[in-house]
């Protein structure tokens, strides 16, 4: 059965959004090396200054949310997609470090504010949310893998760093204004009797009142689960590329004169984000067949069996083609299953949470995802400092977390704290 036309603007409009944030957000660490030496500054500040950016973007979900109840999640992503491209502007017409902070200021904020307006817009749009789901998350891996390569592209054909931000500002203002005149239902796939749309300002009664029936239902427990995924998810991508530059396995591993300056991890790292592209694709499709709870649980347990995989094979000696074709293999299944089980806690929250607070609901799960999640970047860079096989213990035991919650959710303690998936249908039909 295809899409409807619904179904299809919403997708073509939301998919454009995701793959723009994330087109934003992998560009900033070309820029980075840039700003290391243009600047003369240590890595120590750049880092903190780059961190400016990063926070809001974890922290400004739940506000976000909240806006995507108060004035509808399609006003709030064209918003998204202005207030990104403006930040660039910044960026590309800024001279000095401080111009640079204020610029990923304003993006982190203007990015924070896609996740739970977008997902809530297909969760209430969407008929057939588990394919659009599944096209939403590659078209975010597509972002990811693009907008470092066009940044990394356009400096290299001899642009400075401003001249590529205003280039990469240039898709985001485009889709703004398309944006502007897409026409579709944003609350097609909602019974007429539930108010779905945007509402009357939260009060703080309100929000709390709210925040309470949401933590008192099964959300409570998804939450937990999103934020634990998001530990594991945040530290591995963040570390990972330092792991495998590091590796004995890939030390004696050396490219052409004419790639002079890349490491072959670097390579091995991209990959890994392309294939996260099949492997959201394939998580959404699955999400029409298996309920949430039973995949999360299947896809935890099969991150924390790769996560320690990496121990024995990152030791093997250089030298042979065996231990590079190992890593490359271990590093592809690894990047599947990481992006795919993410359209399960998108559907999870779907499920567990009602209509007219859905804008709330991903607000919270994304504060988990990015705000909390991002805790494990301190957490893991203090344990790879004593070993890595340390730090890999600690990413899978973020992941056995992840199973033992989500066998939780799928033995039914849904049922005692009071919204389980026949309440939220039934909650809908009322």
């Amino acid at each position: 059965m295809g899409l409807s036309g619904n179904d299809r603007a919403i997708a073509g409009f939301a998919m454009t959004g995701h793959g723009l944030v994330h087109w934003f957000e992998t560009s900033i660490p070309i820029f980075l090396v840039v700003w290391l030496a243009e600047f003369e500054v240590s890595t120590l500040l750049a880092g903190l200054v780059v961190a400016l950016g990063y926070a809001p973007f974890g922290l400004g979900a739940l506000p976000a949310g909240i806006l995507a109840d108060r004035f509808g999640a399609k006003t709030l992503v064209v918003a998204c997609l202005a207030g990104m491209s403006a930040s660039f502007v910044i960026l590309g017409l800024s001279g000095s470090l401080a111009g640079v902070a204020i610029g990923l200021v304003c993006w982190g904020a203007a990015a924070s504010i896609y996740h739970p307006a977008g997902l809530s817009l297909i969760s209430t749009g969407v008929e057939q949310r588990g394919r659009v789901f599944a096209w939403h998350g590659m078209a975010g891996n597509a972002g990811i893998a693009l907008g470092p390569f066009v940044a990394a592209t356009l400096m290299f054909l001899g642009l400075t760093w401003q001249a590529a931000a205003l280039i990469l500002a240039i898709p985001g203002a485009l889709a703004a204004l398309y944006g502007l005149r897409a026409d579709f239902d944003p609350t097609a796939a909602v019974d007429p009797d539930v108010d779905a749309g945007a509402d009357e300002a939260l009060s703080l009664s309100d929000l709390v009142g709210n925040s309470r029936v949401l933590f008192a239902s099964a959300f409570a427990l998804v939450f937990v689960i999103v934020t634990f995924e998001g530990l594991f998810y945040r530290g591995m991508l963040t570390f990972l590329p330092e792991i495998l530059h590091g590796s004995s396995v890939l030390a004696g591993v050396a490219p052409g004169p004419s790639l002079e300056g890349f490491e072959p991890g670097h390579y091995i790292y991209v990959g890994l984000l392309v294939v996260g592209i099949v492997g959201q694709y394939v998580g959404g499709r699955l999400t029409d067949r298996i309920r949430p709870a039973t995949g999360l649980l299947a896809f935890f347990a099969v991150l924390a069996v790769l996560a320690l995989s990496f121990v024995p094979i990152l030791s093997i000696e250089a030298g042979g083609t065996a231990g590079l074709v190992a890593v490359v293999g271990l590093s592809a299944l690894f990047g599947f299953f990481l992006f795919a089980i993410q359209p399960f806690y998108q559907e999870a929250v779907a499920v567990y949470t009602p209509p007219e607070s859905r804008g709330l609901s991903y607000g919270y799960t994304y504060l988990g995802e990015f705000g909390f999640g991002a805790a494990s970047i301190a957490i893991g860079g203090y344990v790879l400092d004593i070993s890595t096989p340390a730090f890999l213990v600690t990413m899978a035991t973020f992941a056995v977390i992840g199973v033992a919650l989500s066998v939780g959710l799928s033995v039914g303690v849904d049922r005692f704290l009071g919204t389980g998936p026949e309440q939220a249908a039934t909650t809908a039909d009322e």
